[in-house]
């Protein structure tokens, strides 16, 4: 593992000694935009995997404190899994950032005590600030489209080209997505969302406690779980609530990029707000029905909701908008209902509601037979050994001719 040393990194040593000690031959550090803590999804359900073979660095973006000293805030998961978030002062322009961010990072990777660097990448956002590395491989897991979600920075684009040059092996979050962009890099797989069977499956049976926030809200109950943003359709929402006002629609998830304002309030309309992974089943054990109420928008076209085959595997049916990747892996066969408006979601809803399951739960399972996070990290990883025995160019040549183009 090499790296370009960055003539600023010496005055933040001090902030980033006690680097993870390991006797794991390779080091993943991800760079993220989204905060371990915030919804367990796909990094999550990852890089746990990876952190059975590997030592995993997960950097946050930066936290702002007033008065603060540049420096790394570290926590350790159960798993393994070193959470990193960079701590800037406030009142630093956005070049001042990156410069502090590189500085820190580098003296992060300078203490890895490690063979080999595998830099995995889930925003072309952090190329300002770690183009001047040379990791043995560059994965980027391009889980969304994030050009295209709102607040996305302009150069979100161009950064994103530049990063599908520097990849080694690229992995999409879904099928549309991949065919939208398998001409753009040599060596890209889809890995749609998959599924902790286990987990969800509790819901199956769930003959525990119901929750509180819950235990009050009258049947039957439609629910949805996740981040509340700008893919939901709030209009559709707030148009099946009207037509049918003797259901319940229960509704888990933080609100982000939007305005809490905004949200319809109706008497059948509950909003609960985020909860964690492990109480998920419990929630969904009392719901007679899941929803998939996304809008059809920029945002959502290239989605692939996790969403999607944890309902399924809560024994839950489940009625969704017209999500391309929704209607082609689960639409077409039976496991979904799909609906393009309020009158059609409370028609099929009441039809799944009523219908006898036990033929679809036979299918369900049938499909997610296939399906594990297991599985799917397994098969990344293997792409991953495959990049890492065949890196034999030199390090600094694969980085090196954009490494000082931008000194940020």
């Amino acid at each position: 593992m090499t790296l370009r040393a960055d003539p600023h990194s010496s005055s933040f040593a001090t902030s980033c000694d006690k680097n993870p000690q390991t006797d794991k031959a390779e080091v993943i550090l991800c760079l993220s935009h989204l905060r371990w803590n915030f919804v367990t999804q796909r990094p999550q359900h990852l890089l746990t995997r990876a952190a059975r073979d590997y030592e995993v660095v997960f950097v946050e973006e930066p936290l702002y404190r007033e008065g603060a000293e540049p420096s790394l805030e570290r926590s350790t998961t159960p798993e393994g899994v070193t959470v990193v978030a960079p701590v800037l002062p406030w009142g630093l322009d956005s070049v001042q950032v990156t410069r502090a961010q590189r500085r820190l990072i580098t003296a992060l990777v300078e203490g890895f005590d490690a063979e080999r660097l595998i830099a995995w990448y889930y925003t072309p956002m952090a190329l300002p600030f770690t183009r001047h590395l040379a990791p043995d491989v560059v994965v980027y897991d391009n889980m969304d489209e994030l050009s295209a979600f709102l607040g996305a920075p302009p150069r979100t684009i161009a950064l994103e080209r530049e990063l599908l040059r520097r990849a080694d092996v690229v992995f999409t979050g879904g099928v549309s997505l991949y065919e939208a962009k398998k001409g753009r890099h040599a060596n890209i797989h889809p890995f749609p969302s998959s599924i902790d069977k286990a987990h969800f499956g509790q819901a199956r049976g769930h003959a525990g406690e119901e929750p509180a926030d819950q235990k009050p809200i009258p049947g039957p109950r439609l629910g949805f779980f996740g981040v509340v943003d700008e893919r939901m359709d709030l209009d559709l929402l707030a148009r099946m609530a009207d037509l049918r006002p003797h259901w319940s629609f229960v509704m888990i998830g933080p609100v982000v990029k939007i305005d809490p304002a905004s949200l319809p309030r109706r008497p059948n309309l509950h909003w609960l707000g985020g909860k964690s992974y492990a109480e998920l089943p419990s929630y969904l054990a009392g719901w007679d029905l899941g929803i998939m109420p996304f809008a059809m928008n920029e945002a959502t076209r290239f989605i692939s909701p996790t969403k999607t085959p944890e309902f399924l595997a809560a024994g839950k049916p489940v009625v969704s908008t017209p999500i391309v990747d929704v209607v082609r892996s689960y639409g077409r066969q039976g496991l979904v209902a799909i609906a393009g408006t309020a009158d059609e979601f409370v028609r099929l809803a009441e039809g799944l509601m009523s219908a006898p399951r036990g033929e679809w739960l036979s299918a369900v399972d049938r499909c997610l037979a296939t399906l594990s996070w297991d599985r799917t990290w397994a098969e990344m990883n293997d792409l991953i050994r495959a990049e890492t025995r065949v890196a034999v160019r030199p390090r600094a040549a694969r980085t090196g001719e954009v490494a000082d183009a931008v000194r940020l």
